[in-house]
């Protein structure tokens, strides 16, 4: 048996493994293009259960016969039904190709063709004729692109839940547990563990509430607009038939009634949503570094907390604990501000009635909120959930502060209250110790007035 067989496509002979399931044009693709990580199996999943949309939708209008609506339907059945492993076999293309996705549109045509044949080769199932009908890469590829994208940002945002919920437990159990506070990497007045947390809670909260509300403008498709957004040869109803049908498979209230020439054009939302996720990025990277910084240590560090050890912190240092999960979350936050630059340089070029960087754009979208929802769960998991404080060093850095000395100053005045605290610098002394040598303030009216729980402000929880 040969290696190859040949099919045709209009530029001529192709010649194709033998045991390939895909065609002339995907061929040429993989020849063509070889560089980079393959095309996200999201994507050709979405495209799968649009063509099957399309072919139900087709057949009602008598656009394409019930045998061949059924045969394409069962095809692509077939081919939902497999691992992603083995659906990878079929769909060898790369990102980096034609920047309107064709190649990959094809491949998918192509495959459900040659699946068709395979279960039936008495109805001829042509890529482009039949399995394509009503279609055009211009606005099935961008359709696809943000179906994937809202799918994936609605994991995101139950990803970012989750580490609200185990953030609070925190903030709870930790309301009154007072620390000193720090800005400028300086000591600051002091504040409570929990009351520190309830900001970073808040910043995720605020997060979760900017994807929540942009994340709907990823429910316009493009669908419909076919090439250059007219809706050339596309059948009346046929993009609110796919809307309907997409909303019901993936949970998602998806719609057709949108401007064709910005669907294929601009890629605004995924745009502005990826802002979103970005800043969601910059705020977890907050968040980590601040609990990886308070558990540096434990003796040499801020030691203020205790990080879970999940595993061997070093190949030589016997007994060493990394707050790795910081450290993968960070990481992945940095990939995600890179990625934004990419999705922002993307979106922009719309040259007339196409975007021709969607297939990068969408890779890099899907890959910032893969990322963050995996280290989300990670570091939720693996290091909030185990964290505790150590109470005896946060009161012994209070009580070693100088910035309590905030409370003398209603009494004693901004500047009287400045010498003093100097002076305790100067000294190596405590802050009381300072105070009482003063002479400004006596043991009684400094105990009364220097009392850190008093200084945070601190609500019952």
């Amino acid at each position: 048996m040969s290696e190859y067989r040949i099919e045709e496509d209009t530029l001529g002979a192709v010649k194709i493994p033998a045991t390939a399931m895909w065609g002339a044009q995907t061929e040429r693709s993989r020849s063509n293009f070889s560089t980079g990580n393959k095309m996200p199996l999201e994507i050709i999943k979405a495209l799968l259960q649009i063509k099957k949309a399309a072919a139900i939708a087709n057949n009602e209008v008598q656009a394409i016969t019930e045998k061949k609506a059924d045969l394409i339907v069962q095809a692509i059945d077939q081919l939902l039904s497999l691992s992603d492993e083995d659906l990878r076999k079929d769909f060898p293309l790369v990102v980096y190709q034609t920047g309107s996705g064709t190649q990959t549109n094809m491949n998918v045509n192509e495959v459900v063709a040659h699946v068709a044949k395979r279960i039936n080769s008495k109805v001829e199932i042509l890529p482009n004729d039949d399995v394509n009908h009503g279609q055009s890469s211009n606005d099935i590829f961008p359709t696809a692109m943000n179906i994937t994208a809202a799918i994936a940002v609605d994991k995101l945002e139950e990803a970012t839940k989750h580490l609200i919920e185990e953030l609070q437990k925190k903030q709870v159990k930790y309301w009154q547990i007072v620390k000193i506070g720090r800005t400028h990497l300086q000591d600051a007045t002091p504040l409570t563990f929990g009351q520190e947390v309830s900001g970073w809670v808040s910043m995720l909260e605020h997060d979760l509430n900017y994807l929540k509300v942009l994340n709907k403008t990823l429910a316009e498709l493009a669908i419909g607009g076919t090439a250059v957004g007219t809706g050339l040869n596309a059948a009346p109803h046929f993009a609110d038939k796919i809307a309907k049908q997409m909303s019901q498979v993936y949970q998602h209230n998806f719609t057709a009634e949108t401007n064709k020439f910005y669907g294929l054009a601009a890629h605004s939302g995924l745009n502005v949503v990826h802002g979103a996720i970005k800043t969601l990025a910059s705020d977890l990277m907050k968040i980590a570094n601040d609990v990886r910084f308070l558990a540096s240590g434990p003796r040499s560090g801020y030691g203020e907390l205790n990080i879970p050890a999940n595993e061997p912190g070093s190949s030589i240092m016997p007994g060493k604990v990394n707050p790795t999960q910081a450290e993968a979350i960070t990481m992945a936050a940095a990939r995600v501000m890179g990625n934004d630059v990419t999705v922002n340089v993307a979106a922009s070029q719309g040259n007339f009635e196409m975007n021709v960087y969607k297939p990068v754009l969408i890779s890099a979208f899907l890959e910032s909120a893969d990322l963050l929802t995996g280290t989300i769960y990670g570091f939720a998991d693996k290091m909030i959930a185990g964290l505790t404080v150590n109470e005896n060093r946060m009161k012994e850095l209070v009580d070693q502060s100088l910035m309590t000395v905030t409370a003398l100053s209603p009494h004693i005045g901004y500047h009287q209250s400045a010498e003093i605290a100097q002076q305790a610098q100067k000294d190596g002394s405590t802050l009381r110790q300072a105070a009482l040598k003063s002479g400004l303030v006596t043991a009684e009216q400094f105990d009364k007035w220097v009392v850190p729980i008093d200084m945070t402000n601190i609500e019952e929880k």
